[in-house]
């Protein structure tokens, strides 16, 4: 049984009463909330349902006056309102001026209900049960024309909507980042945004981008300009220039040349108003529409710029034009399909991820400025959305019927993993598929196989595994520290939300904190159960920003303990305020497991500190060297130099066999106990001529190293010499015996 993750609702977020008094005196203002921690989306001074949609809690107006198509639940569903012919033969405000005035009496009402809707959203009844839409997905429904007529409703489009209201209602935010799958319709949806507002601004710019300037210009010719044509005479402000342009649309009152006649005639003094507002679309480049202030701009294909275009250098420089100093004044809608990371998505991977509503800085801004959103395909693939718009995410008992008028016999989750399976002996079809109809984050960002140094079906089987796990059951975050704070004697751990460490197995009280004296020094009591990888650093700044983090990996290996065989049980990523308390965390996380560290020798600044505390035995020897043959220096703090050919080879083959032997399907419905995904993703794209920014790989491919140490141990060669001991040898045929010579 399918279990949606994409949103929730949150009962009870606001006390009742609270609720109550403040709905009764409509006190609730659209915009941020910063009391309770929530974007309130109403204009009615009311809210209702609170949804919590990718960590964004949103507040919905007040369920009031909810339209019923029907009183049967079954007939209940959105169905496009017949615009009234009467007005559908008035082309422009012009034709309506000519009426008379009994005629625009009658209309009024419905005029004025459409401006309301567009405004303050809409309710109604959608299979008995009350559906909220924003007033920009009801323009979206109801207004705009796109390539199969109306469109159809969606509640995937609905959460987008509400999404999308609350990042245009929240002053921190410069706009949404939403990573999507193919034919989602956002092309559709953002240019009927870009004609809904633009058609209500004055004075006001907005602008359109793509992956290339054709694709812009295809998008504003094609989607932007339609819509337009088509809104009602009382949306649709005056225009001037062509009714199709290829380059501009512009709201504004045409030019005209004046003349004796004009002005004897008086045709000057019209009272036209125009708001003064264009629509325009731009080449792609990292400049595109530098120095210009913009109240909408338009994202799209955003996740497929390939070089020399940089999404990130461009979006560096258009946020500046949504903004006057630290006034918000425009917004970014963004959406893509993400392409291969080395063509583009690799870009706008970051970008999405510097956009976590849940990470921000004193501001209260994300990184990027954006919020990010991902909605799963599951929720928008075509041909499994029943009448009412919603997906049919596991296979019915019985055929339903779906919007398009067809019969729906299976689930959107068993059609999907039947595709995959089709794809499983085609690694870059398979993963090309990921990214266009992905389920997860990690399918979005999917690599080629092509470039990867490893088996990237198994590390990929392994991902998608820990993705359906939700990870949350079997990987822990948290801290170690020392018991009441006090050095050198018992190491606790501390799960923790904000934690540096994730941790996947605990060993039992007996084997936790096991150290060995021997002649006054400490070594670990429980190397025989498994060892950590590390790759450190040496100071606490940085070259860049993205600096080298220090990274930590622990793995088992077989003993008669019980324990998990081959199991990575630790994963520690991050880089702290100083180098210092990296050491100590590594301290403390090596006193608790009792096992011993390989690390890096390049920076010795950690083995220097282990050797200080008096933990010298805790760092391992190279494993590749006898102790005779160690420099005085290996000897003094242990360590490896991971830097030479032949250990960098090495090192490299051992995550190879670990990944064929131990990630992935294994065989019939058991995977690996490899729950870590940044590691596994570092795997991934892990590329041994250029290892800097590949942390995990180092220090996890250390700890197999330190776990399989037997194997990189070298056999000294013996040589035999033969020694005379001066007995004869003789043959004994015949009569008399012969000395064999």
């Amino acid at each position: 049984m399918y279990e949606q993750s994409l949103y929730k609702i949150l009962p009870g977020y606001i006390t009742k009463k609270t609720l109550d008094q403040s709905n009764r005196n409509k006190k609730w203002k659209y915009g941020y909330d910063k009391d309770n921690d929530m974007v309130i989306i109403s204009k009615t001074g009311k809210i209702g349902e609170i949804y919590e949609i990718q960590n964004l809690k949103i507040a919905l107006p007040l369920e009031e006056n909810v339209y019923k198509k029907s009183e049967k639940e079954e007939e209940q569903f959105w169905q496009q309102f017949v615009y009234p012919k009467e007005l559908d033969r008035l082309k422009i405000v012009f034709d309506w001026n000519k009426q008379p005035d009994h005629f625009k009496e009658r209309w009024y009402d419905y005029i004025d209900n459409e401006f309301k809707y567009r405004d303050e959203g809409f309710f109604y009844y959608n299979n008995g049960k009350p559906t909220y839409i924003t007033g920009t997905h009801y323009m979206y429904l109801q207004w705009s024309k796109i390539d199969v007529g109306a469109p159809d409703f969606r509640e995937s489009n609905r959460l987008f909507f509400i999404f999308w209201e609350a990042c245009k209602a929240d002053p921190r935010c410069y706009g949404m980042c939403y990573l999507k799958n193919r034919r989602s319709g956002f092309s559709f949806m953002s240019s009927s945004e870009l004609v809904n507002q633009a058609t209500m601004s004055s004075d006001s710019r907005f602008g359109v981008l793509s992956k290339s300037g054709a694709d812009a210009k295809k998008m504003f010719t094609d989607k932007v300009v339609p819509i337009s044509v088509n809104y009602p005479f009382f949306f649709k402000p005056i225009q001037d220039g062509m009714d199709r342009p290829k380059t501009e649309l512009a709201y504004r009152v045409p030019a005209s040349k004046l003349t004796r006649r004009k002005l004897d005639s008086n045709e000057q003094l019209a009272d036209l108003e125009g708001l003064d507002t264009t629509i325009d679309w731009k080449n792609t480049g990292d400049n595109s529409y530098d120095g210009e202030k913009l109240k909408l701009l338009v994202h799209d294909e955003s996740g497929k710029w390939e070089r020399p275009d940089n999404i990130l250098n461009n979006w560096r420089v258009t946020k500046t034009t949504l903004r006057l100093g630290s006034r918000i004044i425009g917004k970014c809608m963004m959406g893509s399909t993400s392409n291969a990371l080395d063509k583009g998505g690799e870009n706008f991977k970051r970008l999405y991820h510097d956009s976590d509503v849940s990470k921000r800085n004193r501001n209260g801004q994300t990184s990027s400025g954006l919020y990010s959103l991902f909605i799963p395909m599951e929720w928008s693939y075509e041909g499994f959305i029943d009448t009412y718009g919603l997906p049919v995410f596991d296979t019915p008992k019985k055929p339903v019927k779906g919007v398009d008028g067809n019969w729906i016999e299976y689930g959107v989750i068993e059609h999907w993993q039947n595709e995959v399976d089709g794809l499983k002996q085609d690694s870059d079809g398979l993963n090309e598929y990921y990214r266009q109809f992905p389920r997860t984050e990690q399918h979005a960002f999917r690599d080629e196989t092509k470039q990867s140094l490893f088996n990237l079906t198994k590390i990929y089987e392994q991902i998608d595994y820990n993705e359906d796990l939700r990870n949350t059951n079997v990987v822990t975050r948290g801290n170690f520290q020392w018991e009441n704070g006090i050095q050198d004697t018992r190491v606790q751990f501390y799960p923790n939300k904000d934690g540096r460490f994730l941790i996947s197995w605990v060993p039992p009280i007996y084997l936790q904190n096991r150290v060995i004296i021997k002649d006054g020094y400490k070594y670990p009591g429980n190397e025989h159960c498994g060892a950590f990888g590390c790759d450190s650093y040496d100071i606490s700044g940085t070259v860049n920003a993205r600096g080298s983090n220090g990274s930590l990996h622990g793995l088992t290996k077989f003993s008669m303990e019980d324990i998990p065989t081959n199991h990575f049980f630790l994963e520690y990523i991050a880089r702290p305020q100083t180098s210092e308390i990296f050491f100590e965390e590594v301290l403390m996380a090596l006193v608790f497991y009792g096992m011993p560290i390989l690390a890096e020798n390049n920076k010795p600044r950690l083995l220097y500190y282990l050797k200080r505390r008096g933990y010298r035995g805790y760092s391992m020897n190279r494993p590749d060297k006898i102790l005779n043959k160690l420099s005085p220096f290996e000897k003094e703090v242990g360590g490896i130099p991971n830097s030479s050919v032949d250990v960098m080879q090495a090192h490299a083959s051992a995550i190879e066999t670990h990944i064929e032997e131990h990630i992935g399907l294994k065989k019939e419905g058991e995977y690996g106990t490899m729950y870590f995904q940044k590691t596994l993703e570092d795997w991934a794209k892990f590329n041994i001529n250029n290892r800097t920014n590949h942390d995990a790989s180092i220090s996890s491919g250390l700890a197999i190293m330190a776990c399989n140490r037997h194997l990189y141990t070298p056999i000294a060669k013996v040589e035999r010499q033969s020694v005379s001991l001066g007995f004869k040898k003789y043959d004994n045929k015949g009569y008399n015996s012969q000395i064999i010579q």
